[in-house]
């Protein structure tokens, strides 16, 4: 068998003591998240991309040790099991290749060349296959046929025993590892993707035009190809092949097969060597090129769709303030609702702006009074049907306002999933569809990830050809990149809601419930300590949780940071060390970074981990997420008929591609900025130089109002600068203003304590 440890440190290039610790950690219930923060001694300091990498190739490899095994025993039972051959199977390190070794053993469906053996042709096969030498010069084979031409046994004539001993031949070489392995390499780096459009839809007449007269080489095909290319086939439009150099293959095949020195013997494996190719070996194996390919294209777009989710729920939250959710809309209206710094749901209202005058001076009148009532700081206006008309008017209210809140336009795709989700109907039982809208369009501004954690994230919309990819990995990797990013960010355990605590390292639904439960009936936790008595809390669960948990204005300042429980000690001795508490640290942390981490390494604590301990008592308790930043569109532009060549747009990068990335200019369709058009060097792949929810400036290029087909370019841009989410001054006398709430940073124990008092 093979030695999986040194092959997986061979190939992924890392020391083989830093691999055996990683699948030990792993195979002890240790979660990615946990092992790339809290155990970096042990791995040489692999970080989750690493670890994933290996834990599904560490995977991949048992799964074909397990193959190995059932092949071996089949062929075994067949009595065709030799040395060679077993010790060849074990020293395989790919399933493409496991398969081929085993395809003569396999039980097969009823071919030419088993009619062949039943008719009793086998010998006349073997006899041919022996006179294949060069020193054999004359061989006449109809003669030979003849003595096995049996009418009754379904052989009537010469032709028809030599044409049964060719099938026989032809399926064996077929079958050998070596031809297949050669071939299929041969096809993936020598093959053309060829497709052309069906007769029957005219010129212009599909989506798929492109592929109407479309070569690429199989071995640099963009995976975007490949999948509007599978699409297209199944679609009905698009035809698709793979082409060869078929007499390339050909003599390759001969150069390996015929070795005869007799004419007829040369020119008989000639005729069926090239019925082999076509018939037996040119159609599997390119199904088979064209499934790696469909893998890799998996691969990448999920690779993609990944980055993007990542972006999308890492984007910056505008914090706890009291926020209007605004789900626009024409004909049924304005749904606007009001939640508090918590999130939680205050009032609701429906207007009709859009309607007449009278009620749009009754809405102007409704929007002022919710803003000024409930102290809103922020108005998130959702970007569907109605957004432009929306945000006109509520740019036209707060003008006659002194204090104005800040409006910002949130990408609302995937809300009226969860408007109508089960849990949606728990959250808000007692509210229309439309009011659960309108409070996550309105929740996704206070704090993305803790409101896109509730729906599937294939709903979220920032993936390329999501459906036509492998769903059961979609949905592997996306769980794996949400499950990362809670982590990263961690969670209040004293405010988190179910769905968000499940992705937690060592939390499951179950618990995440019981969390939940303990927290309504005692009140907000005062430590970590008080999470250990919890049903199903156990010893490992609470090792891998409790890190990325966070407990703010606490019993201990530390449990508001990412310091393991378990380093606390540590943690402590270097603030006496320092001769500061907790509280003076932010204001001396340049006395934290003139510590050596070196001083403080014990037997169970490395270098790396003093290291994050240190970064962490510098920003305690700080949001990892970038600053809260906004897009302003264009005033005047609000339909793709209001665009026009040469137009510079401020704009919100909704989902990037393999081909470039769209952005949302207003106009309720995404422009396109091609790959090409990204900046002025050469880009290869869009992700490093845009992503998700980034604010840019685009200058419009081309307009389709038919297609509905808006193309951008941002070469020749300035970037955008960021700008902070400030609420403007106003020039008018100041008046006494209420008290807002508290920021996210300093919402206490205390104030959990006292609303959980109040009820």
């Amino acid at each position: 068998m093979i030695d999986v440890l040194s092959l997986l440190a061979k190939e992924l290039a890392l020391g083989t003591p830093q691999v055996e610790n990683a699948l030990r950690l792993y195979d002890e219930g240790g979660t990615v998240p946990f092992i790339a923060r809290y155990r970096k001694e042990r791995t040489g300091e692999m970080n989750e991309t690493q670890l994933r990498t290996l834990f599904d190739r560490y995977a991949y490899i048992k799964e074909l040790e397990q193959r190995k095994q059932v092949v071996l025993k089949a062929i075994e039972e067949q009595g065709k099991l030799t040395d060679d051959l077993r010790a060849t199977i074990e020293a395989c390190h790919r399933k493409t290749d496991l398969e081929d070794l085993y395809l003569p053993f396999k039980p097969k469906r009823r071919t030419k060349a088993t009619v062949a053996r039943e008719r009793g042709l086998e010998p006349l096969a073997r006899f041919i296959a022996s006179v294949n030498v060069p020193d054999i010069t004359q061989v006449d084979l109809e003669a030979e046929a003849a003595t096995y031409v049996a009418p009754d046994k379904g052989v009537p004539t010469v032709t028809d025993a030599l044409a049964g001993a060719a099938d026989i031949l032809a399926e064996e070489i077929a079958f050998k590892p070596e031809h297949r392995t050669f071939l299929r390499e041969y096809m993936l780096h020598e093959g053309i993707f060829v497709s052309t459009i069906r007769d029957k839809h005219a010129p212009g007449t599909t989506k798929f035009e492109m592929y109407r007269d479309y070569k690429a080489p199989v071995k640099s095909i963009q995976p975007h190809n490949v999948l509007a290319l599978r699409r297209g086939e199944r679609s009905g439009i698009v035809q698709v092949r793979i082409e060869v150099n078929d007499e390339y293959v050909q003599n390759y095949l001969e150069s390996h097969e015929v070795f005869a020195g007799a004419d007829a013997v040369r020119q008989f494996y000639h005729t069926l060597l090239k019925d082999t190719y076509e018939r037996l070996l040119r159609e599997p194996l390119t199904n088979e090129v064209r499934s790696l390919k469909k893998e890799h294209a998996d691969s990448e777009s999920i690779r993609t769709f990944e980055a993007n989710l990542r972006d999308v729920l890492l984007a910056a939250p505008a914090g706890m303030k009291p926020i209007l959710g605004i789900d626009p809309g024409l004909r049924t209206g304005c749904k606007l609702a009001v939640i508090d710094p918590t999130g939680k749901f205050i009032e609701y209202r429906a207007v009709f702006p859009e309607k007449s005058a009278e009620e749009k001076e009754k809405a102007a009148g409704t929007l002022k009074g919710l803003v000024e009532t409930h102290v809103v700081q922020l108005i998130a206006i959702g970007n569907g049907t109605g957004s432009r008309e929306a945000d006109q008017f509520v740019t036209g209210v707060l003008s006659g306002l002194d204090r104005k809140p800040i409006k910002v336009i949130v990408n609302e795709a995937g809300a009226s999933v969860y408007s109508v989700s089960k849990l949606a109907k728990e959250e808000f039982s007692g509210q229309d569809v439309t009011v659960r809208g309108a409070i996550s369009i309105g929740r996704r501004l206070q704090d993305p990830l803790a409101e896109l954690v509730k729906i599937d994230p294939r709903s979220i919309g920032v993936g390329q050809y999501q459906h036509d990819v492998d769903q059961k990995m979609l949905k592997r990797k996306l769980e794996q990149t949400v499950e990362s990013c809670v982590n990263y960010v961690g969670v209040d355990v004293n405010t988190a809601s179910r769905e968000i605590l499940r992705y937690v390292s060592g939390i499951n639904v179950a618990l995440a419930t019981n969390i939940i439960a303990h927290r309504n009936d005692h009140g907000p936790f005062l430590n970590r300590e008080q999470l250990r008595p919890i049903a199903g809390m156990g010893p490992k669960s609470f090792e891998l949780a409790a890190g990325f948990l966070r407990i703010r204005g606490g019993d201990n300042p530390l449990d508001n940071s990412a310091v393991h429980p378990e380093s606390y000690p540590i943690a402590e001795k270097i603030v006496a060390d320092l001769g500061v508490s907790f509280a003076e640290l932010p204001k001396n942390h340049h006395l934290l970074k003139a510590l050596d981490p070196k001083k403080y390494i014990a037997e169970t604590v490395g270098e790396p981990t003093i290291r994050d301990i240190i970064a962490e008592l510098q920003k305690p308790g700080r949001d990892p997420r970038k600053q809260f930043t906004y897009a302003t569109f264009k005033e005047g532009v609000k339909d793709i008929k209001d665009l026009t060549q040469g137009l510079e747009l401020e704009g919100v990068v909704t989902n990037v591609t393999n081909f470039g990335a769209f952005v949302d200019v207003g106009v309720h369709h995404d422009g396109l900025v091609h790959v090409s058009q990204l900046a002025d060097r050469y880009v290869a792949d869009p992700k490093t130089v845009v992503k998700v929810g980034q604010v840019v400036k685009v200058r419009v290029l081309e307009v389709n109002e038919q297609l509905k087909r808006i193309s951008l370019t941002m070469k020749g841009m300035k970037p955008k600068r960021e700008k902070p989410a400030k609420p403007a001054k106003s020039t008018k006398p100041a008046k006494k203003k209420p008290q807002h709430p508290k920021d996210e940073r300093t919402y206490t124990i205390e104030d959990l304590r006292s609303k959980f008092n109040a009820r």
